[in-house]
């Protein structure tokens, strides 16, 4: 029995550390506008259709430049891409602080939004590098778990450098801190490549099977076929579902908790940490899930495409009696379970990308899904802010994010069915799982 070695438990541990402060990091980034929404606002006289269309600007940049990223990933590495990135994001995070109308402040979030492409697929990158098959549920579950730790500290830290120093300083404040983790990953990170591992912890990081230890290189032709799969697109617009409930609620739950409950800046900035909290629990918890169903029988497949259905339904079936109760302690409550759900299904959803594709195209396909989430999800920051203007309530875009669910959910649960092998003929396949093709 191959055992881990001592350095290889370490790569592990560090790697992941990284990962996880990186994606704190960025998640706080994008958080400064949402809990800055209403101030930003007022100094620069945004109507809420304005501020959406503000909110959206960085996702829709994120979401097309997730198509280049994967290829560069898979061709220059994590150590290179992620470290860029987070210095371009970090960047355009200060130079927020110094706009002074809407059309500054776009270009701002556009480059913010291309800055922090790489982040998630280099960190499936990383995952499907340094650890094999069987282990790779709990790695991401912790990694994707700075989607909601990183909202959950952006409220009490962001309000509190809000109120005692203005939006201008808190956007230029979390651009400089970014600037100097971008520069610590760079220089303690290494790649797989990049690393002279010994034959035993080859033959461990790919599960002992052999003919599979050494690096394959994504070709042009391979990354096109990734399309050609109706998985491909299952994962695309299923993810669509799955942010865009994820966008809504981070980019409009401070607004919504002004706007709509009338609370303080003060009270909305610890009152939001709370779905996010519980949202963590689900985050994690997907990892942990798709390793029990794994070690219990079910396929790769269906060990992560069972969590991201749940999740979907869970969050919609939340999400709507959040939108109608009257009563602020029910609210809370259902978007706090609603969260919980959401983000166990965003786990798994990138849990997913580990186990359906090899390992040299996880990064690109990682990217296209996020490129189809993040388009898709791009559109609820804006059609939020037009629907509060029409109706000056978020009951109607929250029912729309529901209903948007519930489609994601029958998405997964009959399209995303089978690998994603777009593998060159002549190769010999290098596979991130040892299940039949079909789940």
């Amino acid at each position: 029995m191959i055992t881990k070695t001592k350095r290889l438990s370490r790569i592990q541990t560090t790697a992941i550390s990284l990962l996880l402060i990186a994606g704190v990091v960025n998640y706080l980034d994008r958080s400064t506008l949402s809990i800055a929404n209403h101030s930003v606002s007022q100094d620069l006289g945004l109507s809420a259709s304005e501020m959406g269309l503000l909110l959206s600007a960085f996702s829709f940049a994120y979401a097309f430049s997730q198509l280049p990223v994967g290829i560069l990933l898979d061709k220059l590495g994590a150590r290179v891409m992620l470290g860029l990135g987070m210095f371009v994001w970090s960047t355009a995070q200060f130079c927020g602080g110094l706009v002074t109308n809407l059309t500054q402040f776009v270009i701002a979030r556009i480059a913010l939004g291309v800055g922090e492409a790489p982040n998630f697929p280099a960190g499936m990158k990383v995952v499907s590098e340094w650890f094999g098959t069987h282990e790779r549920g709990r790695p991401t579950g912790i990694f994707i778990a700075s989607t909601t730790i990183g909202p959950a500290l952006a409220p009490p830290i962001l309000t509190a450098l809000l109120i005692t120093s203005g939006w201008r300083e808190m956007f230029m404040i979390m651009g400089a801190f970014g600037i100097a983790v971008s520069i610590g990953w760079y220089i303690i990170y290494r790649d797989r490549k990049s690393v002279d591992l010994t034959h035993e912890e080859l033959e461990y990081l790919d599960d002992k099977r052999p003919g599979m230890i050494g690096e394959q290189k994504l070709t042009m032709a391979e990354w096109r076929r990734l399309f050609l799969s109706s998985t491909t697109w299952g994962m695309i617009v299923g993810n669509a579902g799955i942010i865009y409930m994820l966008w809504l609620y981070l980019t409009w739950l401070p607004a919504y908790l002004e706007r709509e409950r009338h609370l303080s800046l003060a009270d909305t900035g610890w009152l939001v940490s709370i779905p996010y909290l519980v949202g963590t629990l689900g985050m994690v918890l997907s990892g942990f899930i798709a390793d029990a169903l794994l070690a219990r029988g079910a396929s790769p497949i269906n060990s992560r495409k069972w969590p991201i259905c749940i999740g979907l339904l869970g969050g919609a079936a939340f999400t709507v009696p959040a939108a109608f109760t009257p009563n602020l302690v029910l609210a809370m409550t259902y978007l706090s379970l609603a969260m919980f759900f959401v983000q166990m299904a965003c786990g798994a959803s990138w849990a997913l990308v580990t186990v359906i594709v090899p390992r040299h195209q996880s990064a690109s396909l990682a990217s296209i899904q996020n490129f189809g989430g993040y388009f898709g999800g791009s559109f609820a920051p804006f059609i939020t802010g037009v629907v509060v203007d029409r109706t000056h309530s978020f009951v109607t875009a929250f029912l729309i994010s529901a209903g948007i669910a519930l489609i994601a959910a029958a998405v997964y649960a009959l399209v995303v069915r089978k690998r994603v092998d777009s593998s060159d003929n002549e190769r010999t396949p290098e596979v991130s799982t040892t299940t039949p093709q079909n789940s």
